[in-house]
């Protein structure tokens, strides 16, 4: 089996909010500052980008400019099911946490009440599959 650091981990940001998008930028690079990041502003620019940078995690908002959250994570799951999509949102209700493991979400949190040792958790759990 392959080490952690012997494989880079490739980590998308699907958040409109860009100072939310940079501080979670920034709180992943201080704890793994080996993963590669890459950012998107929008579900359009989430496409695009998933199809060159080939990310293993990304964390996605529910509300996006254009398209949702959950649509951009159907599109991305039926053309890579291999990558996990982890909701990181606002919208906190159960109807949108059901809508995201239809989707193919591999977890759920909430930016109101997830803490930073969740958010290392999931990175951590996910990089070592």
């Amino acid at each position: 089996m392959l080490g952690r650091d012997s494989v880079p981990f490739k980590v998308m940001l699907v958040e409109g909010n860009e100072g939310f998008r940079r501080s979670l930028a920034g709180l992943l690079r201080s704890r793994f500052p080996s993963v590669v990041l890459d950012e998107a502003a929008d579900g359009s620019q989430a496409m695009e980008k998933v199809e060159s940078f080939l990310p293993q995690l990304i964390f996605m908002d529910i509300q996006l400019a254009g398209q949702s959250g959950l649509e951009i994570t159907k599109r991305i799951k039926a053309l890579h099911p291999e990558i996990h999509v982890v909701f990181l949102t606002s919208h906190d209700y159960p109807e949108y946490r059901e809508a995201a493991r239809q989707c193919g979400a591999s977890d759920y949190l909430s930016k109101g009440s997830s803490t930073v040792q969740q958010i290392h958790d999931v990175v951590e759990r996910l990089w070592t599959k």
